[in-house]
């Protein structure tokens, strides 16, 4: 069923209450397991709203139309994921000036749009983030930019509608020149968004554009509602539910972790939170590969080590593969000053990595199963190895008008797919000893001038306000990481004289394949922080990673 947005709520004097009254609050947004809510039906929305976006040359208008799949209905209690999430962004012709006047011919977006989500008089706040493949500049008209990506997962405490409404929205623009090299660093008028030069840290230009709800925007930004439970919602300022049926009204004991969205403040234990989507369990220590150092890699005053985990789409497949937790072994750089700009200290730090498992830099063995040409089971156990070491750039950028940071991260890594085995449709195909694709994964760098060759390319950005616990991906902390990648051809695959290369090219190779890694808290060998009752772990008692982290869709 198509929903169009309903009538938004009165303002003001309703958002004044909420605050008062979030106390009580009757929402939590959770790091759950995504679950299709158990009221059947879908509801498709299809928002189109006005924003005005500050760039370069000054306030311009901006269309966002925002599609996504909700549940029709929820039960109490219940979590669920909104899905297909899809953010279109349609900036003017002005905008593409200012684009091509910094020299810059294609652009790889990445949004972040600030949704409320409301039940009753309790509020919070979600970050819906995505991210896109780079697009040329058009000649004229406007740039349309289309970005992806998952959304956390959502619960109502209570009966009552759940609300879901855009609010801010950030863009952030990687440029690149028309030889894919970074364009040169120019500076933005005080108050229109963010910007940096090329540099060995981000490897290209950047821009970040602010954009905010226009005024007039139908139902104040509306995007869904999705009734919970068989009840209606308290009227508007009266007290909240206690919570799910079969609960007391006592606060939760849950805080939120190092990468939870910030929230303005903490006003108590039951005030609503929001959680990176982290769906699972994350195994059982037994279950995972150890991850310390030893002789043959001893470690340094910078070593760290943590675990990764995550998903690689098979797009001709149409499915994906599970990464079970890996070690990675980290020696960690020393930051230099960056670019220098009047406006934020610039710092970049080159870090370098190695998977480690039974003394190889590869992953654990992993299995995957697929249909082939959408009809016969495959099932693969391969490995991912490394070529070469990994490198990590950084590039920290601290506000000098209110010492917030940003971090943005390019993890490249010249990684190999080696198949061990290999059924199909309940037959084992004998691949050899030396089936493997011909070169590494292969990404579209940001900066292709100083970072040739094959390789996987990952990207993360964190952000850490003053008070606030940091939020997306940073080195010692973690987080996500994401990137796109080409499977090339494979070669070296059958035995006695079966040449089975053509078959794994035709069936898997190809562009377009979605990699989400999700690294843990690391581990610094040198100043371990092991669990008290005052801190959570860091690393065990014999200096493994404290946390294995769960893999996310």
């Amino acid at each position: 069923m198509k929903a169009k947005p309903a009538a938004a709520p009165r303002p003001s004097r309703a958002r004044a209450r909420a605050r008062s009254t979030s106390i009580a609050a009757s929402v939590v947004l959770a790091a759950l397991v995504p679950t299709t809510a158990s009221a059947s039906g879908t509801q498709e929305v299809e928002a189109e709203l006005p924003y005005v976006c500050a760039l370069p040359s000054g306030q311009l208008p901006a269309t966002v139309r925002v599609a996504a799949e909700f549940p029709a209905r929820a039960e109490v209690g219940e979590a669920f994921t909104p899905s297909g999430v899809t953010t279109t962004v349609e900036l003017p012709e002005e905008a593409v000036a200012d684009l091509a006047g910094r020299g810059a011919a294609e652009v790889r977006a990445a949004t972040r749009l600030d949704v409320g989500v409301a039940q009753n008089a309790a509020t919070a706040r979600a970050s819906w983030r995505g991210g896109a493949e780079p697009v040329a500049l058009p000649e004229s008209g406007p740039l349309t930019l289309v970005t992806r990506g998952d959304v956390p997962s959502v619960a109502g405490r209570g009966d009552g509608d759940l609300t879901f409404s855009a609010g801010s929205l950030a863009i952030d623009l990687t440029l690149a020149a028309a030889d894919g090299t970074a364009p040169g660093t120019a500076t933005a008028d005080s108050g229109s968004g963010s910007e940096s030069g090329s540099g060995s840290g981000s490897g290209s230009g950047s821009l970040t554009v602010d954009c905010a709800l226009a005024e007039d925007a139908p139902g104040q930004g509306l995007l869904a509602t999705v009734p919970v439970g068989t009840g209606t919602g308290a009227p508007s300022g009266s007290a909240s539910p206690s919570g799910p049926a079969g609960t007391s009204g006592a606060p939760d004991d849950g805080q939120p972790d190092g990468r939870g969205d910030r929230q303005p403040e903490r006003q108590s234990e039951r005030s609503p939170k929001v959680l990176e989507n982290t769906p699972g369990t994350a195994p059982d220590r037994d279950d995972v590969p150890p991850c310390r150092y030893d002789e043959q890699h001893p470690p340094t005053d910078v070593s760290l080590n943590a675990y990764v985990t995550g998903y690689a789409n098979v797009k001709k497949l149409k499915g994906a593969a599970y990464l079970p937790p890996s070690c990675v072994l980290i020696e960690q750089g020393v930051p230099v000053p960056g670019p220098p700009d009047p406006d934020y200290l610039i710092f970049d730090t080159v870090s370098y990595a190695n998977f480690h498992y039974q003394e190889r830099r590869q992953t654990p063995p992993f299995e995957a199963t697929f249909l082939s040409f959408d009809f016969a089971p495959v099932k693969a156990t391969m490995v991912l190895e490394q070529t070469d070491t990994m490198r990590i750039d950084s590039r920290m950028k601290m506000s000098m008008t209110d010492f917030s940071t940003t971090t943005d991260t390019y993890v490249r890594a010249p990684l190999v797919l080696h198949v061990l085995d290999l059924e199909v449709n309940g037959t084992p195909l004998d691949v050899g000893s030396e089936c493997r694709t011909e070169t590494s994964l292969v990404s579209e760098d940001p900066d292709p001038a100083n970072f040739p060759g094959d390789h996987l390319v990952l990207y993360g950005r964190g952000e850490l306000l003053i008070g606030q616990p940091a939020t997306g991906y940073l080195l010692l902390s973690g987080g996500v990481l994401a990137g796109e990648a080409t499977i090339p051809a494979f070669t070296g695959c059958g035995t006695d004289g079966e040449d089975l290369d053509r078959l794994l090219t035709a069936s898997v190779s190809g562009p377009g394949n979605l990699i989400k890694q999700v690294q843990g808290q690391t581990c610094a060998i040198a100043a371990p922080v092991f669990p008290s009752p005052t801190n959570e772990g860091q690393c065990t008692e014999d200096l493994q990673p404290y946390e294995i982290p769960v893999a996310e869709h």
